[in-house]
C-alpha cells in the first residue's frame, strides 16, 4: 500500500521552535550513521499507524519541556518544566538530548487543536511509553497506562478548553529491573547480553479527530483456501451501522461488499495473489461507515492473503506457508540503537535493518523481546519478511530477580496479539525465551490460541518446553541444531555469534561464542553453518533456524552490521549465497558410524589421563571403563544423558567395523558431534579435528582429509575423543556420517 502524503499541521511542530535552541544531542559511544537526520522541527513525521489511516492527524513529536519528578505519585508541576527533551526517544538515549536515567519524570508541551476540527471528538495516542504513564490534559488526569510496548488512546475533547492553546503533561515511573513486569533486556546495570534500559515516551504521540460514531479499530483474517478475508470493524458504541469495504489491488476496485458494524464481514477475493517472502503482494481496503447515505467515518488500510500452519512431509512436521513447505531462516533482530535506544532514529533507519535482513537472503526475521511500532511491521509486510514477534520478558538475565507480575504479563501479551495481529508478516508467537520468568505455559499458550488460531504459536525458545504449541524449538551456540519431535515442528531459535570486531565500530568489547579476526574466515564459517542448516532441513526435519543477530548489541559483537550501521562485516552476496543454500538446497546424510542420540552405543572411557598414544588403533584400552553414551551431567542442553561424567577431562574410544566404502566421496565424511566444551578427535590415530568451546546439541563438523583417508573399508576402525569441561554443563558423544548434496 502507498500511503498518502498525509496533513501535519504546521500548528503541531511550532512548539518545538520555542524549545529548539534548548535542544542538543548528546553523544553516545556511538552513534548511528542515520542520527545527523534527526530534526528537532520534524521527528518521525511518518504516519504512525498504516494498517487504520485517516487523512487528518496532527504529529506531537519534537520539543517537549521535561524535569525529574520526585516520585511516581508527585503532583503536577505548576508552570513550565525545567529541561528539553526530544520526543519520542527515551531519557536515557543521545537523541532525547538527556541521556540520562531516572525512575519518575515529567514530560510537558502546548499545542493547538485546528479549528477545522470543530464538532469531532478529539483522540491522543501514544505509540507507546514505558513503564507507567499518567496522562494529563489541562491538569485534568485522564488516566494511567502500564505496559511498556502496547499503543494506547484517550478522548480529550471534554478536557479541551476554548480555541486557544492547551496543555498535555505526562508523569512516566519506569521501576526497569525492580518490577517484575515484562521488560525484554533492559537493565539499570548494562553488561553483556542485557543493554541500556528504555524509560518514557519511546513512539510517535499524536492527535486525532474522529467523529462521534467512529471505528475504532478492525480485525483482518485471510483465507487463502476458501478465497476470503474475514473482517470485523469496531466501532466504540458497538454501532450498528452500515459498513462498506472496497478492496483494491492498485487503483482497481476488485470487490466491493457492505455489512454491519461489529460483526463479521465475509469478503470474497477471488484468483487472490499471494503474499510470500518472494511476492509480498498486499491488498489495499477502503472502509466507509455509513448511516443511510450519510458518511460517518473512513479509513484506509492493507492486508496480505496468506496462511501459515504446520503440515507433514518426509515423517516431520513443518512450517508451511500457503500449503508449501518453506524452510525459514531469519536473523535475531533486538532492535536497539546506540543513539535512540529502542527508539530507530528516522523511518528510513527502522526500515533500513529490515532491508538488509532481506539483501543477505534472509526470509524471515525474529524480533526479540521487544515490540516495535506499527511502521516496522508495515515495512516488514511490504519488503516481504515473515515474522515471529517475542513476548518482552519478564526478569531478564540481571541481578534483580523480583516476583513475576503475572497479571502484567497475562495482560500485555493479550494486548501484544490484539494490537499486531493484522500484519501479514508476523506468522508466530513466541511465549517465553530461555526460560525467562517463564510461567504456565500452557496456559499462556491457550490464551493465544483463544485470541489468535490463524498463527502459530511458539511455547518457548530455547530450554523450558512442556509440549505444548506447535514449536519445539532449542539453542545452539555456534553451530546449529535441532530437537526431535513427532508431534511438533522442529526449530533452532538461536544459533550463530559469530564474534567480529571491526575497530572504530564498537560500544565496548565483551565475550562472545566465537572471535573471527578476517572477512574471509567469518564468511566461510557462516557457510559451514547453512551447510548444517541444509543437512538438518533435508534430514531431521528442522523447519527454521535463528542466526544470532542483525546488528551488533552494545558489548555484544556478533552482529552482521556494526552497532552503527556503518559497517557490513561480510560480503553480503556470500550471505546471501549461503542463506539460498540453507533454503533451496537439500543435502542428505547416511550414518557411517551412528552416534548414541537415537539408540544407545558403548563407548571404553576413563577419567584419568591415559598414559602412551591413547588415541592411536593399537592403544590397549582393556582396564578402561565401559559405558553407553552420551557422556554428562543431568541437564546440560540438548544432551541426552546415559552415562554420568562429572570431572574435568574424559577420554573415550570406540572400535567399530566399516563396509564397503565404494560410491563415497571421502571428501564428503563428517563428524556429527555434541560437544561441551572442547574436544580432539581422532580417527585411527590420525587428527580429525579440534574443536573449541561448545555446542548446545548434535552438529556436523568438517573433518580432515587425512582422517578421511585413514579409515579402513571392510575392516576395523578406532574412533578416539577427549573432551575437556570448564564450566556449566558437560556433554560428549559423537559419530561420522556421509554427506551428499542435490
Amino acid at each position: 500500500m502507498k500511503l498518502r502524503n498525509l496533513l501535519i499541521l504546521a500548528l503541531a511542530v511550532s512548539p518545538a521552535f520555542l524549545f529548539a535552541q534548548q535542544w542538543q544531542p548528546k553523544q553516545a559511544i556511538l552513534m548511528s550513521k542515520f542520527a545527523k537526520d534527526v530534526k528537532a522541527e520534524s521527528v518521525l513525521p511518518e504516519y504512525p499507524r498504516p494498517q487504520l489511516v485517516r487523512e487528518k492527524w496532527m504529529n506531537l513529536n519534537g520539543v517537549w519541556q521535561f524535569q525529574p519528578a520526585t516520585s511516581k505519585t508527585e503532583a503536577l508541576p505548576s508552570g513550565n518544566l525545567s529541561r528539553s527533551i526530544l520526543v519520542p526517544f527515551p531519557v536515557e538515549s543521545a537523541l532525547s538530548g538527556v541521556m540520562e536515567h531516572h525512575e519518575s519524570i515529567w514530560y510537558r508541551r502546548k499545542f493547538k487543536v485546528p479549528a477545522t476540527w470543530k464538532g469531532e471528538n478529539v483522540l491522543i495516542h501514544f505509540g507507546a511509553v514505558d513503564y507507567e504513564a499518567e496522562v494529563f490534559i489541562n491538569g485534568k488526569s485522564l488516566g494511567i497506562h502500564t505496559g511498556g510496548y502496547d499503543p494506547f488512546t484517550y478522548d480529550i475533547t471534554s478536557s479541551i478548553k476554548g480555541a486557544g492553546e492547551q496543555d498535555i503533561a505526562v508523569r512516566v515511573f519506569d521501576p526497569t529491573d525492580n518490577g517484575g513486569f515484562p521488560r525484554g533486556k533492559q537493565t539499570l546495570n548494562p553488561q553483556g547480553i542485557m543493554y541500556t534500559s528504555v524509560t518514557g515516551i519511546w513512539q510517535t504521540v499524536w492527535l486525532e479527530p474522529v467523529p462521534k460514531t467512529n471505528i475504532s479499530n478492525i480485525k483482518i483474517v485471510p483465507d487463502i483456501d476458501k478465497s476470503v478475508v474475514k473482517l470485523i470493524v469496531n466501532t466504540g458504541d458497538k454501532s450498528s451501522a452500515d459498513v462498506e469495504i472496497k478492496v483494491k489491488d492498485g487503483n482497481k476496485t476488485i470487490q466491493t461488499k457492505v455489512g454491519k458494524a461489529n460483526t463479521e464481514i465475509i469478503v470474497p477475493v477471488s484468483n487472490a495473489k499471494l503474499w510470500s517472502p518472494d511476492s509480498p503482494f498486499l491488498y489495499d481496503l477502503s472502509i466507509t461507515l455509513k448511516k443511510g447515505t450519510q458518511q460517518l467515518d473512513a479509513v484506509s488500510s492493507y492486508f496480505g492473503m496468506r496462511k501459515i500452519s504446520i503440515g507433514e512431509e518426509g515423517g516431520f512436521k513443518k512450517m508451511f506457508l500457503n500449503n508449501k513447505f518453506l524452510f525459514q531462516v531469519g536473523p535475531l533482530d533486538q532492535g536497539f540503537w546506540p543513539d535512540g535506544g529502542y527508539t530507530a532514529p528516522t523511518d528510513e533507519a527502522l526500515k533500513y535493518d529490515l532491508e538488509m535482513t532481506k539483501k543477505f537472503g534472509f526470509n524471515m526475521v525474529r524480533k526479540h523481546i521487544k515490540v516495535e511500532p506499527y511502521r516496522w511491521y508495515y515495512w516488514a509486510d511490504k519488503l516481504g519478511l515473515m515474522v515471529w514477534q517475542d513476548m518482552p520478558s519478564p526478569n531478564s538475565y540481571t541481578e534483580k530477580v523480583p516476583p513475576i507480575d503475572k497479571k502484567a504479563f497475562t495482560s500485555e501479551l493479550t494486548r501484544l496479539v490484539e494490537s499486531h495481529w493484522n500484519s501479514p508478516s508476523i506468522i508466530s508467537w513466541v511465549i517465553f525465551n530461555e526460560g525467562q520468568a517463564q510461567h504456565n505455559t500452557a496456559g499462556y499458550v491457550d490464551q493465544v490460541r483463544k485470541l489468535d488460531p490463524t498463527r502459530l504459536i511458539n511455547q518457548g525458545s530455547g530450554w523450558e518446553h512442556f509440549g505444548v504449541g506447535d514449536v519445539l524449538d532449542i539453542h545452539s551456540y555456534p553451530p546449529p541444531a535441532v530437537p526431535t519431535s513427532a508431534v511438533q515442528t522442529l526449530a533452532c531459535g538461536e544459533y550463530g555469534g559469530i564474534g567480529y570486531i571491526i575497530p572504530g565500530h564498537t560500544w565496548k568489547t565483551g565475550p562472545t561464542y566465537i572471535m573471527i579476526d578476517n572477512e574471509k574466515d567469518y564468511t566461510k564459517l557462516y557457510d559451514d553453518f547453512s551447510t548444517d542448516l541444509a543437512i538438518f532441513k533435508t534430514n531431521k526435519g528442522l523447519s527454521a533456524a535463528v542466526y544470532t543477530e542483525i546488528t551488533d548489541v552494545e558489548v555484544e559483537l556478533n552482529g552482521l552490521l556494526t552497532y552503527d550501521r556503518e559497517v557490513i562485516k561480510g560480503s553480503a552476496d556470500k550471505i546471501r549465497a549461503s542463506n539460498e543454500k540453507a533454503i533451496k538446497t537439500n543435502i542428505y546424510i547416511k550414518d557411517v558410524l551412528p552416534t548414541s542420540q537415537d539408540v544407545a552405543r558403548t563407548w571404553k572411557y576413563s577419567f584419568e589421563k591415559p598414559d602412551g598414544e591413547w588415541m592411536a588403533a593399537s592403544f590397549k584400552d582393556e582396564n578402561w571403563k565401559s559405558g553407553l553414551a552420551g557422556f554428562g551431567t543431568k541437564g546440560t542442553p540438548g544432551a541426552n544423558v546415559k552415562t554420568v561424567w562429572n570431572t574435568s577431562d574424559i577420554w573415550l574410544r570406540q572400535e567399530f567395523t566399516l563396509g564397503d566404502l565404494k560410491g563415497i566421496n571421502r571428501e564428503d565424511l563428517v563428524l556429527y558431534i555434541h560437544h561441551d566444551e572442547d574436544a580432539e578427535v581422532y580417527i585411527n590415530g590420525v587428527k580429525a579435528v579440534v574443536i573449541p568451546n561448545y555446542s548446545s546439541n548434535y552438529s556436523m563438523v568438517k573433518i580432515s582429509k587425512e582422517s578421511q583417508n585413514a579409515l579402513i573399508a571392510n575392516g576395523k576402525n578406532v574412533i578416539a575423543i577427549h573432551c575437556t569441561q570448564k564450566q556449566g554443563g558437560q556433554y560428549i558423544d559423537a559419530g561420522i556420517s556421509y554427506v551428499e548434496t542435490k
